[in-house]
């Protein structure tokens, strides 16, 4: 496949992560602009402050299908696992970096779950659960994004051991989470500071 397909892939890629699903999810339901409220993210969690646990939901499996959806794409057309990484990536740094919102965005955690399906189901599967598991437990969303990040170059090096997953994806393995934890800086302060707002299961009178 030639150089130029493999860039246009991965500019694809980015332009699909850059769809800000959870601001138009918000703003049609609501009216507001989720970049207004909490983190100014427009993220899951900042979307279910905005507008409820549905429309999170929904804004986060769209969040998830670009992931996918950018390394199918790079899968179906692209013929190397170097491009099918590299598109994750593109799908995740588009999210975060949204060249349709002044490059705003989220932290990436949806995408980075839909992009590490498309690589390998088990990847997506396991770290839903493992950060799932943090987030019940503890109800900082944020930890669960940080934990669910630190876990993915571990999932993917031992894919590499064990049945001889391409090396390619280890650029996947360590930038995804490199853009992710970048993302949360502020939320690791917060954190470490014992300032960290925790996950509430409803909206509430003071979030509406």
């Amino acid at each position: 496949m030639s150089l130029v397909v493999n860039i246009i892939i991965v500019i694809v890629g980015y332009l699909l992560g850059s769809i800000p699903m959870g601001l138009l999810a918000v703003r049609i339901t609501t009216g507001r602009d989720v970049r207004n409220i909490g983190s100014g993210r427009i993220g899951g969690t900042n979307v279910m402050r905005a507008a409820g646990p549905w429309i999170a939901l929904a804004s986060g499996l769209g969040d998830v299908a670009k992931g996918f959806l950018a390394v199918l794409l790079a899968r179906t057309y692209g013929g190397a696992p170097i491009v099918e990484a590299l598109a994750g990536v593109a799908a995740v740094l588009g999210h975060n970096y949204s060249i349709f919102i002044g490059f705003r965005g989220g932290a990436g955690t949806a995408p980075t779950l839909g992009s590490a399906f498309g690589l390998w189901p088990g990847y997506g599967i396991l770290l839903l659960v493992v950060g799932a598991i943090v987030i019940v437990v503890t109800r900082y969303a944020s930890l669960g994004s940080i934990v669910a990040a630190l876990l993915l170059p571990i999932l993917i090096l031992l894919r590499i051991w064990r049945v001889s997953e391409p090396w390619a994806y280890l650029v996947y393995g360590i930038a995804v989470p490199a853009l992710t934890l970048w993302a949360l800086r502020p939320n690791i302060k917060r954190l470490l500071a014992g300032e960290e707002r925790r996950v509430k299961w409803r909206k509430t009178v003071e979030d509406s």
